[in-house]
């Protein structure tokens, strides 16, 4: 993709890659659902993703960036228009991803139960599989409506290098009884690579090549971002 053809704020700059929720909804039986800031998206996500898919033989999955997340401060997280444009940047080399609007474009505080309902009306005969960190998992109970959650999709659990697998074992395992959850597990490739790390890169001038695709990366430095 030209870099100079994606637009600042507020277009979707390739309609062909986002999400067609509303489309050929008749063979997707298994589909993967990818939230998060992506503040901004880089590798580590995109390997998780897919290796996801590959083990659990999805027929897609939705990377959906957050609107307004309640478990983060809004002041040190850019504007979603430029975080779902580099997802859409990200994901557009895979065929089996893809980028959907419905959080950023809802008013207010935007919940995971409110987005596994909408999907669930949309994929009414479909198994949802929501893809999140281990340890994010180990916070769930702190999410609005845990229930629900659990009652509209199937969890995977990604651990990573550095996780205390038998701490993250025992939490899923009464959340598994508690809530009679459906809760799956995955190991990821070892890419020791966050967005935190990748903004502070930019702020002090060192290379973020690597770690993202390389037109995230001339996104973030045509617009400056993270400075």
């Amino acid at each position: 993709m030209n870099i100079n053809n994606v637009l600042k704020k507020g277009i979707i700059i390739n309609k062909k890659k986002t999400s067609s929720v509303y489309k050929n909804r008749v063979n997707i039986k298994k589909i993967g659902i990818m939230g998060g800031t992506f503040d901004p998206i880089h590798y580590g996500h995109l390997a998780t993703a897919e290796a996801v898919r590959i083990k659990y033989e999805l027929d897609k999955v939705i990377f959906i960036p957050s609107g307004n997340p309640p478990h983060k401060g809004h002041k040190n997280i850019i504007d979603k228009f430029y975080r779902y444009n580099m997802t859409i940047l990200a994901t557009m080399s895979n065929t089996y991803f893809e980028v959907s609007s419905m959080e950023i474009k809802r008013e207010g505080r935007t919940y995971t139960i409110d987005t596994l309902k909408k999907l669930k009306n949309l994929y009414m005969d479909s198994e949802l599989f929501f893809i999140t960190g281990a340890d994010a998992l180990c916070d769930i109970e702190s999410w609005k409506d845990v229930q629900g959650n659990f009652n509209l999709a199937t969890f995977i659990g990604a651990t990573r290098p550095g996780v205390e697998l038998l701490k993250v074992k025992n939490k899923i395992d009464r959340l598994k009884n508690k809530y009679n959850a459906k809760i799956l597990n995955i190991h990821v490739p070892s890419l020791d690579i966050s967005s935190t790390d990748i903004r502070e890169r930019i702020k002090q001038n060192e290379s973020i090549k690597y770690l993202l695709p390389e037109d995230v990366e001339k996104y973030i430095y045509k617009y400056n971002l993270y400075r």
